[in-house]
């Protein structure tokens, strides 16, 4: 026998076809390691997408669980207590604010007027009415946007010693964006929603939100809307 039948003893090349075969299942190989690595990096950057959306989402407005309803508006009672859940810590750190503990008041919120309806700072409103006894409490407007520039800072809310009242100590604040007479609280901006903040400070309903009665708070009423 010759050489030349035995090519790995003649030192010939070996089959093209085998060699391309165990490429082919080499490359397909690395091909489904890399999938699986693709696959877990794009789960990985979905869920943490996912997470801070959501984490955005909740924490954006105002705190979304613990409210109890009272009226047009919602008591919170837990949000400044060492039982506060993360959500509320999350949008005190957002805020960058100091939630009220039980021992030193209540935060009452309001984000709609007594028709239900979402209040925009379009509109006018009248606050009229009394709060739940306290030692002093303040009324502030705020918005879940940025403030517009060209609107001048004239006033953010009223303190319960600088509020004009009637001659049986209820008092009427319009919520508008014109000049009104009396007590006028600006609107922020020109459209948009807005959210109304009481705080009541040193009041006895702090640790018994849930038996706050209605009348007890301000009534929230929409006079007109901007066209």
């Amino acid at each position: 026998m010759s050489t030349t039948d035995h090519p790995a003893r003649s030192g010939a090349r070996p089959d093209i076809a085998g060699v391309a075969g165990r490429g082919g299942r080499a490359f397909r190989a690395v091909l489904r390691r890399t999938s699986r690595v693709g696959l877990v990096f794009y789960t990985l950057v979905l869920g943490a997408g996912l997470g801070l959306a959501t984490a955005d989402y909740a924490t954006r407005g105002g705190y979304p669980f613990g409210g109890v309803a009272v009226g047009s508006w919602i008591a919170w009672p837990r949000t400044g207590s060492l039982g506060a859940d993360p959500y509320a810590r999350a949008v005190n750190a957002r805020r960058g604010e100091i939630p009220l503990a039980v021992g030193e008041g209540l935060l009452l919120t309001a984000s709609q007027d007594d028709q239900g309806r979402t209040l925009n700072a379009g509109c006018t409103y009248v606050i009229a009415g009394a709060t739940p006894p306290a030692r002093a409490w303040t009324l502030t407007v705020a918005g879940r946007g940025k403030r517009d520039p060209e609107r001048p800072v004239l006033r953010e809310g009223f303190t319960s010693t600088e509020v004009l009242r009637d001659v049986d100590g209820r008092f009427s604040i319009v919520l508008a964006s014109d000049v009104q007479p009396g007590n006028w609280l600006p609107m922020p901006r020109a459209t948009g929603p807005v959210r109304l903040a009481l705080r009541l400070y040193d009041t006895p309903v702090a640790a018994s939100a849930g038996t706050v009665e209605r009348s007890a708070v301000p009534t929230i009423s929409r006079t007109e809307c901007a066209e």
